[in-house]
């Protein structure tokens, strides 16, 4: 087990029941509504992930790659992001506790991961 737990931040996109379930499993996680940023933009979204040292989960793929690829250009850390695919929240569930029990927060920063 990871001795610094990640701490999760979900896009708007991702269904707080996922949150909610994660949350159940003794992991911090916090939703856009939650943090009140609904309808931020991408880059607003991660700018307040890293500055909360979050780990951002979405399924916007696209946007969220290239705004990795830019921070990577400019040198800019963030606290890593987890780009899933839509599935049942049952099943993306057990896909991030896949990443949560077994990557340190400190090896995710300024990855990317795919589930």
């Amino acid at each position: 087990m990871p001795s610094t737990f990640i701490r999760l931040y979900l896009d708007e996109d991702v269904s707080v029941l996922v949150g909610e379930m994660i949350r159940a499993r003794g992991f911090d996680v916090l939703t856009t509504r939650d943090a009140g940023n609904l309808g931020a933009s991408d880059r607003k979204q991660l700018e307040f992930s890293a500055r909360d040292s979050r780990v951002l989960l979405t399924h916007n793929r696209v946007d969220f790659e290239r705004l990795a690829t830019q921070y990577f250009e400019d040198q800019t850390e963030h606290g890593g992001i987890i780009l899933a695919v839509r599935r049942l929240p049952s099943d993306s569930v057990l896909r991030i506790l896949s990443i949560l029990n077994t990557v340190d927060a400190e090896e995710i920063v300024n990855q990317i991961r795919y589930i």
